[in-house]
């Protein structure tokens, strides 16, 4: 049974009682960052995490986390999990989320998704040349990073061995979309006003996403976690992603498991099971969690168990087809910029 180090976490710290370093050597991982600069000038955070001897490493994970996210807090207990059982797992802060700085200085600010896709394309690409040149690469995203993971998918491929897609913004709930009929003048509000942060929403993203209120609390704790409404642009662009990706489903051609909660609210499940049945991808699962929230690290113990469980089963059966030959891949080198 795979056991989350969210279980060791408490409402203040992901590390618990212990500091880092003390986190990182009990589940026998080491923990590097750097700061990039990408295009535009603005330096944004990496960090990656690899398993310890004895545990041999097999395989290449890349997290890319949701929109108000980041990497450091829920995010890196999932990636240690995954190094823990032989990934090297590498991350990024996108633009405005974390310790990366922000487009014009403001935080959760994404007018346009493609710079964002762009930073995480490149990033990875040098992370795996670099660290795992010769492994096979896995896409790991939650809520907007499963948008963000989908167009690297479809900008590189032939280039990653398998995407997992936990609670993905392939559409956004009705339950938390700006009400009528602000939802249909929201391009009018975004032209005029792109950078206006009172677009409101049928509800607190938190609130519809924990189910244990600890971990609620512990979401709230992160000292780069910010209480805000999306900036109107922001909103406008998030969904017109949706729109954009529901049109290209059958182009989803990647080894591809969809994980999502059966009552989460916050990214439709619908779209998500839409998803697995018109992409194209040889190799998909599907696993709808019934009764289950929009973050599912956020469920009782067990639930998380069982959900991680599957994801790391699912990562380590096709580490091994890869390693015995069975999963025919272009080079990483050859995946794109």
């Amino acid at each position: 049974m795979v056991q989350h180090p969210v279980a060791e976490a408490n409402d203040q710290s992901p590390f618990g009682t212990l500091s880092p370093s003390e986190f990182y050597a009990k589940h026998q991982v080491t923990h590097n960052s750097e700061y990039i600069t990408n295009s535009r000038g603005l330096k944004l955070f990496t960090q990656w995490w690899t398993p310890l001897p004895p545990t041999k490493t097999i395989g290449c994970v890349a997290v890319v986390h949701g929109f108000t996210s980041e990497s450091s807090w829920f995010v890196q207990l999932t990636s240690i999990l995954f190094a823990k059982h032989g990934f090297v797992v590498c991350a990024i802060d996108h633009q405005g989320h974390g310790f990366s700085d922000g487009l014009d200085n403001l935080i959760y600010h994404i007018p346009d998704i493609n710079p964002v896709v762009e930073d995480c394309m490149r990033y990875f690409k040098t992370f795996r040349e670099t660290h795992a040149p010769n492994l096979p690469a896995f896409l790991y995203s939650e809520s907007l990073g499963g948008a963000i993971a989908l167009y690297v998918t479809l900008r590189q491929r032939g280039a990653w061995d398998g995407l997992i897609l936990n609670g993905a913004m392939c559409g956004i709930s009705a339950k938390l979309k700006p009400p009528w009929p602000l939802e249909h003048l929201l391009f009018v509000v975004a032209a005029v006003v792109p950078t206006w942060s009172v677009i409101p929403t049928r509800g607190s993203i938190p609130e519809l996403s924990f189910k244990e209120e600890w971990k609620r609390k512990l979401g709230w704790a992160s000292p780069k976690r910010v209480t805000m409404r999306p900036r109107a642009a922001t909103a406008y662009e998030l969904m017109r992603v949706c729109k954009e990706l529901q049109g290209r489903f059958e182009e989803v051609d990647v080894p591809l498991l969809v994980v999502h909660g059966g009552d989460d609210v916050v990214c439709d499940p619908a779209s998500a099971k839409e998803l697995y049945e018109r992409a194209a991808s040889a190799d998909k699962t599907l696993k709808m969690y019934s009764g289950m929230w929009h973050q599912l690290i956020g469920e009782p113990e067990e639930n998380v168990n069982l959900v991680f469980g599957d994801m790391v089963e699912w990562l380590q059966n096709r580490a091994e087809r890869y390693k015995d030959g069975d999963v025919a891949r272009a080079a990483a080198s050859d995946g794109g910029s």
